[in-house]
């Protein structure tokens, strides 16, 4: 049986355990019959043209957890962000688990989308945003059709969060291979701000396929930064959907750092429905072996005097693979926009390959777009100037590639979390680049 013939057949079971008052039952029915019609996504598609799904989809993934696996904060306390103060909703095998968790009620509402469609107190912003800025491809549907946990936030207006939010989903590897389907709904009210970091972590080398949904909505003048840290193991592959839907003066951030993981896929949707809104989508992506990594991004200037600006570094060795497929879309009254795209890449190896497709759209004629992709090795100029002043060339190769990426680093706002990162980085260029990190 396919694995999409197995997922069919397994809502009908999943659908009896639901009620039929979920106010988002029709949505579940209407999606899974989306993805029937439309299936997994393949290379004849202009979007995945350089991204095939086929090694992961062989896999007899199971759909649904047979026990609760619990684990100790000992063996899991290096993924989170412990050296400052933070709110945590951690699921285990797709299971919320209350220990690891710190949630709260008290400013702002953190806690589980299970919990939000099932009161009926969450049930006027479930209806109102759920949803509402997701698309109907297929995976997307997909994780629709099976929404049923992940994390709830909403920030009311005026509210500045405390502390930051961690989202981490791990996978114990308790099953032989597991398909996990996290839905995020973040909304962010007027005047507030928020720092996201989200994380999804193998804990073994058996398969794990992750097909995740983040809707994100800011309201006036919201301010949302989200992290991703994607580190997995190389038998974790990651689908990851985000969609943020922004009003009037709002600023929205996303911040995405690829190091790790068989197949990583990064959907970013953005979609600018008031004036003078911010959108900035920054990367780092570091691979090796034969990881790879899909970056597919679209900005929406829907409205006029927006900005948005993504900037996306990649550094490939052995045989990688990166694709970076990012576009621009101006519509005609999206007048006196400013949007700037820029991907710059290094290949270490021969054998590493990157595909990239800087896309702009423009439909309005008072705008200001820009973009700009290139393809390179490291400087041998550079090199050359740090070997003579007795630098090694491993040590001088780490340097040029820290430098390299550096910059997309200064947008980090939690400084414990850039710390973290420049220590991944240094982890995965291999060499202790001999300044505080």
């Amino acid at each position: 049986m396919s694995l999409k013939d197995k997922l069919l057949s397994s809502y009908i079971a999943f659908e009896d355990y639901l009620e039929d008052d979920s106010p988002i039952h029709d949505l579940r029915s209407d999606a899974i019959k989306t993805f029937e019609n439309q299936g997994f996504p393949t290379k004849k598609e202009e979007a995945w043209k350089y991204t095939s799904l086929n090694s992961i989809l062989k896999e007899d993934y199971s759909l649904f957890p047979k026990k609760d696996n619990d684990i100790q904060l000992k063996d899991v306390k290096r993924y989170f962000l412990h050296e400052i103060d933070t709110y945590k909703i951690v699921f285990v095998d797709g299971i919320y688990n209350s220990f690891l968790s710190e949630t709260t009620h008290d400013k702002a509402d953190v806690c589980l989308l299970s919990s939000a469609l099932s009161k009926d107190k969450y049930k006027p912003i479930v209806e109102t945003y759920f949803n509402k800025v997701a698309k109907n491809n297929s995976l997307t549907s997909l994780n629709t059709a099976f929404a049923k946990e992940g994390a709830y936030i909403s920030i009311p207006k005026h509210v500045e969060l405390d502390k930051p939010i961690e989202i981490i989903n791990f996978a114990t590897g308790n099953e032989t291979a597991i398909l996990l389907q996290p839905r995020n709904l973040v909304v962010v009210g007027e005047n507030a701000q928020v720092q996201i970091i989200e994380r999804h972590q193998s804990l073994s080398d058996n398969a794990v396929l992750t097909n995740s949904v983040t809707e994100i909505f800011a309201e006036k003048r919201a301010h949302v930064d989200f992290y991703k840290i994607q580190n997995d193991r190389s038998s974790a592959s990651l689908i990851d959907h985000t969609y943020a839907n922004q009003e009037r003066d709002s600023i929205v951030k996303v911040h995405t750092f690829s190091f790790g993981g068989k197949l990583t896929r990064n959907n970013l949707n953005f979609y600018q429905n008031g004036e003078h809104c911010d959108s900035v989508l920054n990367g780092i992506t570091i691979l090796e072996k034969k990881q790879h990594v899909d970056h597919n991004t679209l900005v929406h200037h829907i409205s006029p005097n927006c900005e948005s600006h993504q900037d996306y570094k990649g550094i490939f060795d052995d045989s990688s693979t990166g694709v970076f497929n990012g576009k621009v879309y101006v519509e005609k009254e999206a007048q006196k926009i400013d949007a700037f795209q820029k991907n710059n890449n290094i290949l270490i190896s021969d054998k590493a390959t990157i595909n990239a497709k800087p896309q702009l759209e423009i439909f309005a004629d008072d705008v200001k777009c820009s973009h700009g992709c290139t393809i390179g090795q490291l400087d041998e100029d550079a090199m050359f100037y740090m070997r003579s002043r007795g630098i090694g060339q491993k040590e001088a190769r780490a340097l040029l590639m820290y430098a390299f990426a550096n910059n997309v680093l200064e947008g980090v706002k939690i400084p414990e979390l850039k710390r973290r990162v420049n220590k991944l980085i240094a982890q995965k260029i291999g060499v202790n680049l001999g300044f505080d990190l």
